[in-house]
């Protein structure tokens, strides 16, 4: 009959070495042979936490040249209206509400772009 060797880890600093199988077992209490089942977990996971509403945006328009406050509090559609009427991107400067930041945040020049973009000029309006 072959021996069946084994790696044994159980030794005290001297590391780890190849010895039977039978050496092995000898040591080891007949309890610790049997295999463990571990159930699955019989708590349940947490709700998930709804995500709260996000408020609709809120702008402020100011002119860059003479800091008069075009519009405050104005909804998306009204801010792009405003915009139709103007003749730069460059003369007013746009901010948002941040209500994380209770503050207003000034868009950067690209946020400001896309908002243009979605003017219509007035001579375009019928």
């Amino acid at each position: 009959m072959t021996k069946i060797w084994v790696l044994d880890t159980e030794t005290k600093g001297t590391g780890a070495e190849m010895v039977p199988l039978e050496k092995v077992l000898e040591r080891r209490p007949a309890r610790s042979l049997r295999p463990e089942f571990v159930g699955p977990r019989t708590e349940r996971p947490d709700e998930p936490v709804p995500a709260p509403e996000k408020e609709p945006y809120r702008f402020r328009v100011v002119d860059v040249m003479t800091r008069r406050v075009l519009a405050e509090d104005a909804d998306p559609r009204t801010t792009v209206e405003l915009l139709g009427g103007l003749r730069s991107v460059v003369d007013v400067e746009v901010s948002v509400w941040d209500a994380e930041r209770h503050g207003w945040r000034m868009l950067t020049l690209g946020e400001q772009k896309r908002l243009w973009d979605l003017r219509r000029p007035r001579s375009d309006r019928v």
